[in-house]
């Protein structure tokens, strides 16, 4: 291993297009149908707007911190500078638990779409084979990654595009309107962690802002070309896949259990198992989940290997590869814990945790914004978030309702949330108690 710290700087616009939509799309395959089961059609579409809403407040005063501090770390240095190295670090165990716990989620999905094809073969082994082939893709090296990402990511947007082309003529307003609130306006509640995981990943563009060639210009049109598509392909996706049958005929299977891959069950309906049509979008979707669960190993071990750099980590996570230029132990070692997550195989539970993850991030990262416009109103800021202080406010409050929800409605969930944050906490302040004495000296 070298001990050079620095990443390779590779990335280009449209590449950081690719990387923002490619960490999302998974979640218009599949995941998001798990919310129509707790709040049915409108009270998951209430809820899907309030996501939409915060994710673009979010995204604009992240934009303003990523080309202001142009770090790996994301929301973890951003926190840091603005909060203080505890805060800081309590933003990036949050930032890590998100990016660990999603791509086990979205391997589960992976595994599914795959299960389809070959029925006997365990979904389980599917992604775990996943997981190893797209840990070494990353390892070998941030632009062969980035390409890769940018072609499955037009592949996926184009499958999104075919379904809602096979099935924009088939909606019906009586399936859109069918049991469209079955537990009432607490189910608004229950399926906010779904709506959340239509976007959830967005921000790991900017844990690419290191090897970005150009972080001060490019981040914020990386972010705003790619959370204009999410938003666009989003209302395609729940209108189309409900319209044609109705919340429940994407939720559950014909035995009664829910589903990881509702599109094909959508698609099902209207031209049956055998056509090819119905094949391509299962395709498609796992060319969607792959994509997702790819960008998401990248942007996991850039916060991994930041937190190891700094020191709150192990050392040996922050350190480079000294051929590929990549942080190679950090995406290992998050490989190996996510393994350990896949063989639970509770795709829903580990979404929920993984929401809680990313809406403490959020708000961590609201305040940020907000506590350097008043710290540092000198720092150098090549975009300015519109509407200040409105909009990362206004970000911060959806954020802070969300994740109450997300907790009152997950109890134990959050417990173990909670636990785990308590945790490294109090080992942080254990090995790093020897460095803080020597900087009050």
């Amino acid at each position: 291993m070298s001990q050079n710290e620095n990443l390779h700087r590779s990335l280009t616009p449209t590449l950081l297009w690719g990387l923002g939509v490619g960490y999302v799309i998974s979640g218009m395959y599949f995941g998001w149908n798990f919310g129509l089961e707790k709040g049915g059609t409108l009270g998951m579409a209430v809820a899907t707007v309030l996501s939409v809403i915060m994710y673009v407040c979010f995204t604009l005063g992240y934009a303003e911190l990523s080309c202001a501090i142009p770090k790996a770390g994301g929301v973890f240095d951003y926190a840091t500078r603005a909060l203080g190295r505890d805060w800081g670090f309590m933003a990036g165990i949050a930032q890590v638990f998100e990016f660990v716990l999603a791509p086990p989620a979205i391997s589960v999905g992976i595994g599914a779409h795959i299960n389809l094809f070959f029925p006997e073969l365990p979904p389980t082994y599917a992604a775990l084979g996943a997981y190893m082939l797209f840990t070494l893709l990353n390892v070998v090296g941030v632009q062969l990654a980035a390409t890769f990402e940018l072609l499955i990511t037009f592949l996926a947007v184009a499958g999104l595009i075919l379904f809602a082309g096979a099935t924009y003529n088939q909606i019906s307003i009586q399936n859109l309107t069918a049991n469209a609130l079955p537990n009432g306006w607490a189910g608004v509640w229950a399926a906010l962690p779904f709506s959340i995981w239509f976007f959830l990943g967005i921000e790991g563009l900017a844990n690419a802002a290191e090897e970005s060639r150009n972080p001060q210009r490019d981040l914020i049109r990386g972010f705003g070309s790619a959370m204009l598509t999410l938003v666009v392909l989003c209302a395609f996706t729940f209108v189309c896949s409900v319209g044609v049958g109705g919340w429940e005929a994407i939720v559950y299977k014909p035995d009664g259990t829910t589903s990881d891959s509702p599109l094909p069950l959508a698609l099902a309906r209207l031209v049956g198992e055998a056509n090819p049509l119905y094949f391509a979008v299962i395709v498609f979707g796992l060319f969607g989940l792959v994509a997702s669960f790819h960008g998401l190993l990248m942007a996991a071990g850039r916060a991994t290997f930041e937190m190891g750099r700094i020191g709150h980590f192990p050392g040996v996570l922050g350190k480079v590869h000294a051929k590929f230029k990549t942080p190679t132990n950090a995406l290992v070692v998050n490989m190996l814990v996510g393994i350990l997550i896949l063989f639970s195989n509770t795709a829903a539970e580990i979404i929920i945790l993984s929401v809680l993850g990313a809406l403490t991030l959020y708000c961590f990262g609201s305040i940020s914004v907000i506590q350097l416009r008043r710290k540092e109103p000198a720092l150098k800021r090549p975009f300015l978030s519109p509407a200040y202080p409105f909009v990362p406010l206004c970000a911060l409050i959806l954020a802070g309702v969300a994740l109450v929800a997300v907790a009152v409605s997950n109890p134990l969930l959050t417990g173990y949330y909670i636990g785990a944050l308590v945790v490294a906490f109090v080992l942080y302040k254990v090995f790093n108690r020897n460095e803080e004495t020597e900087t009050q000296k």
